[in-house]
């Protein structure tokens, strides 16, 4: 199974698990299919928007067309959406830490939804953010 980490990890190119040769060979097919993904985005951002000079500086010098900075870049601005999306049916639940309480007061496990709502415990302008405690959470391979 990946964490929310691993899936970022992939993402901006950074996965240092390899695994078995078969697991090799299917990293690899992924990796190609992010390279194509990113290359299509890369061809966008830098001819057809706004502020395409600007990106074209930001993104050039990669002859390897990995797309590093543009997977990191692209990873901050959607990360919230792709928790929202991996979580958006999550009930019943308790693979996470106790959060927000029922009456603001108490820690409880996010059972139904595994995003704190402001009035049941969120902080003002950080309702349904990403938990940054998933981010990084050690693993035995």
């Amino acid at each position: 199974a990946r964490s929310f980490a691993d899936i970022g990890d992939i993402i901006r190119g950074r996965d240092i698990f390899r695994g078995n040769d078969e697991e090799k060979k299917k990293r690899d097919e992924l990796d190609d299919k992010l390279k194509k993904i990113f290359g299509k985005i890369h061809d966008d951002v830098t001819s057809n928007s706004n502020n395409k000079d600007t990106l074209k500086t930001r993104y050039e010098g990669d002859e390897e067309k990995n797309f590093f900075k543009l997977r990191e870049d692209w990873w901050e601005a959607n990360r919230s959406t792709v928790w929202k999306a991996i979580t958006c049916d999550v009930h019943g639940s308790d693979y996470f830490r106790p959060t927000c309480g029922g009456d603001g007061k108490h820690s409880t496990l996010a059972k139904d939804e595994c995003r704190c709502t402001k009035s049941s415990g969120g902080k003002a302008g950080d309702v349904n953010i990403v938990p940054t405690y998933l981010d990084y959470v050690p693993q035995y391979l």
